[in-house]
């Protein structure tokens, strides 16, 4: 399943990012791609909202990995811009983030591209592209393994919510 949403600002997309959280089916990966500058950082945020978490969230360019504690589950965002192949993910002890038997909470993967060998087989693919200094298009892709089928069903009224809200 694909949809796709414009974000008027950065509010916007973080309140967007919220709500798509607040519904996830946990655990889950996000593999969040789109240029430098796009806004994955700032859809971040908005997903560490939706999962409860206080505390203020970076870019994990120089650390790889940031961990966050939240009321409803935890947030590893991961930035694999740095890493040559999956080997060094390896090397890293990263798979138990990816692996559906020992994943926990959300992991949000930038550059997946890089060690995407090491992805569980269902991920949520949300990428984002600049329309202008403020405007976003968000596509998100959803496979359609038995754990979404529940959740494939909300994404369309989460848009249409949205729309109510503005």
């Amino acid at each position: 399943m694909t949809t796709e949403f414009v974000s008027l600002s950065e509010k916007q997309t973080i309140t967007f990012a919220k709500n798509f959280a607040k519904n996830l089916l946990l655990p889950s990966v996000i593999s969040l791609g789109g240029d430098l500058g796009s806004g994955k950082t700032t859809f971040t945020k908005g997903l560490a909202l939706g999962l409860g978490i206080k505390e203020i969230i970076t870019s994990p360019t120089f650390t790889i990995m940031n961990e966050y504690e939240g009321e409803k589950g935890n947030l590893y965002h991961f930035d694999m811009y740095r890493l040559g192949s999956i080997e060094e993910a390896y090397e890293l002890g990263f798979e138990e983030y990816f692996s559906e038997k020992t994943m926990k909470g959300l992991v949000v993967c930038e550059w997946a591209s890089n060690v995407y060998g090491i992805l569980p087989k269902q991920i949520i693919e949300i990428d984002i592209s600049k329309i202008s200094e403020n405007e976003r298009k968000i596509v998100i892709k959803i496979g359609l393994g038995e754990k979404w089928k529940i959740f494939c069903a909300y994404v369309p009224l989460l848009k249409i919510v949205w729309l109510l809200v503005l």
